[in-house]
């Protein structure tokens, strides 16, 4: 049998862990309160009121402290969505915890590893199912390219090259959190985290890691036109090696002038692995294998509409899992947790330290 039959034979599916006895009932709706009007308005929760069995109770400012009280003290909810900025996450999931229910959190977990630890030591003290949004994890393409490399398509795993060069913050933004270091932000944690997430995931725990930080507009105004420094990086070159000795260059950027589809290459013992994004919102992409003995293999996920990947692509297959996992008290193991969330801010403390 060649090894391309193989890999169609072999089922990844994973097997659901035992549900606990204070699951609820599988035909139940899960009812969803969402924190944060920016990502969480847009995204989530639209794509949560879409979403069968569930229903978004509210959705309320992250900056209005009552309506979030009411919110984390209602009764008629399940499952809390934190999608306030990083420097608020720790107060949320911690009111959300308090309340008695299962909390969603966007990436990063908080500001630090420190905050991602107190986080995951609340939901673990009180028994309350957690997870964090890396959505892409389930990504079509990204998923095809993980299923290639644990089924030993190019053996072992010996060096990852990531490029993902996008303009997105090069066009006049107002000045946020996101350029603040100290509020969280900085292009490491709002996309590196995703790609450090699926790095680790697929390649190994990180267990060194060094990055040269780079900011290229050095000031941003603000609503009012007033000038502020931005202290956190808009683009980085980070170097890790994984505990499977596997060497990885993530080169990323938001301030490309002119935005160019991600691309990732793994380079393996009997082959080579190259994924390729359709579009710099990885909307569809394609996979080609190259093998030692000359052969090549394409895989293409062709693109899913006119929806980012945040969408159609990845968010809402995403939220299946958390409905599902709210539901049957039982997680699927391609699922991350706030203990995820704790290694990929530990590696992105590594990566930031010196600012």
């Amino acid at each position: 049998m060649s090894s391309t039959e193989a890999r169609k034979q072999k089922s990844f599916s994973p097997a659901p862990l035992p549900s606990s006895p204070e699951a609820m009932s599988r035909e139940r709706t899960v009812r969803v309160g969402v924190i944060g009007r920016g990502f969480g308005g847009r995204v989530v929760a639209p794509t949560f009121a879409k979403t069968e069995e569930c229903e978004v109770v509210d959705v309320v400012s992250p900056r209005d402290d009552d309506a979030v009280t009411a919110l984390c003290t209602r009764r008629d909810v399940d499952l809390i969505s934190v999608d306030s900025p990083p420097f608020m996450h720790l107060d949320h999931v911690r009111r959300a915890i308090a309340g008695g229910h299962a909390v969603l959190c966007e990436k990063p977990l908080g500001r630090n590893a420190t905050e991602a630890e107190e986080m995951c030591k609340l939901a673990a003290d009180a028994g309350v199912l957690n997870f964090v949004t890396y959505e892409f994890r389930v990504h079509p393409v990204r998923t095809q390219l993980r299923a290639l490399v644990l089924d030993g398509a190019i053996g072992a795993v010996e060096h990852v090259q990531w490029s993902s060069l996008a303009g997105i913050w090069r066009a006049p933004r107002l000045f946020s959190w996101s350029f603040d270091a100290s509020l969280g932000g900085g292009w490491v944690r709002v996309l590196g985290s995703h790609n450090i997430d699926f790095i680790r995931w697929t390649f190994g725990e990180i267990v060194e890691a060094s990055a040269a930080l780079r900011t290229t507009i050095k000031e941003r105004p603000d609503a009012d036109g007033n000038m502020h420094e931005c202290t956190a990086e808009d683009g980085f070159t980070a170097t890790m090696r994984t505990d499977r000795e596997a060497t990885v260059v993530l080169d990323a950027t938001a301030t490309a002038a002119v935005d160019r589809p991600a691309r990732v290459t793994v380079v393996g013992s009997d082959g080579v692995l190259e994924m390729f994004s359709e579009n710099v919102h990885e909307i569809g992409g394609t996979i080609r294998l190259h093998t030692a003995e000359g052969t090549s293999e394409l895989f293409h996920k062709p693109a899913w509409g006119e929806s980012t990947a945040h969408d159609d692509g990845a968010i809402a297959p995403w939220l299946r899992l958390v409905r599902d996992a709210v539901r049957s008290g039982a997680l699927d193991p391609v699922m991350a947790t706030f203990a995820d969330g704790v290694a990929c801010a530990r590696v992105m403390d590594q990566l930031t330290a010196g600012r």
